[in-house]
């Protein structure tokens, strides 16, 4: 576990918002990401090529969100009912850091509470919650470092019971045409977080996007595709595997 905070931010990012989409339309699109992306412009360049799992992000601007109407209150509701539905969901995802570096994987997620995240090469990293820990491995260096899941935004949205308007302060509520934006904030002082989803609302609502801010203000954005319902996923893919004996390093 001999890494800074700083590390772990760099060794992972993408999320289960982890890890989350549509259960109702299986949609195949280009695998670099979504044929409409949403587009969320970085902010100044960062050397980090994954952040954004752990709660160290930057602070909502009100503590206690804003006030909803009832159109407002209604969208958050259908948005904790479509998050409450999902059970198991797999698809490509597209990782793009405040420097418009691009990572991409697979990923895989099976409520409550488990996800993974499985880099392409030339990366070597993996993101595995088993439910209650989040690890985050360097496959490459041999190296591991775990987070409670409680202290990430995800828990929100992969807990057994999901209510957005009783468990989040509500940062942001808009919706045009086709799209709803949500900006969430966990009201749990200690699980902090914030985090920015973006949901398609043609043809099903269905999870396209999220977007982390670090404590930098630097932003990573995680955009979903190729989206599959799949009841059948291993347990096993959940299971944080130890990692092998370290090699000795060359004198």
């Amino acid at each position: 576990m001999g890494r800074s905070m700083s590390t772990i931010l760099r060794v992972g990012a993408m999320a289960m918002g982890f890890a989350l989409a549509s259960i109702g339309a299986a949609t195949a699109q280009d695998p670099d990401g979504p044929t409409n992306t949403i587009v969320n412009p970085p902010a100044n360049a960062d050397k980090t090529a994954v952040k954004g799992w752990t709660g160290q992000v930057s602070p909502a601007n009100s503590p206690d969100g804003i006030t909803l109407d009832a159109h407002q209150t209604e969208l958050v509701h259908q948005v904790s009912a479509y998050f409450e539905s999902l059970q198991s969901l797999k698809g490509s995802f597209v990782q793009i850091d405040a420097a418009n570096k691009r990572m991409k994987g697979k990923f895989f997620v099976k409520r409550p509470g488990r996800f993974r995240f499985d880099y392409a090469l030339p990366s070597k990293q993996v993101i595995v919650s088993d439910g209650e820990n989040l690890a985050i491995q360097d496959l490459d260096l041999n190296n591991e470092d775990r987070v409670s899941l409680d202290q990430t935004p995800f828990r929100l949205l992969l807990r057994k019971d999901v209510d957005l308007i009783r468990d989040a302060h509500i940062i942001e509520v808009q919706q045009s045409d086709d799209l709803i934006v949500l900006t969430i904030e966990d009201k749990d002082p200690n699980s902090p977080g914030k985090i920015k989803l973006f949901l398609a609302t043609k043809p099903a609502l269905e999870l396209k996007e999220w977007v982390t801010t670090d404590a930098q203000g630097q932003d990573t954005r995680i955009e979903l595709s190729q989206l599959v319902k799949s009841d059948d996923l291993d347990g096993n893919l959940f299971k944080i595997q130890p990692l092998g004996p370290k090699k000795a390093m060359p004198q």
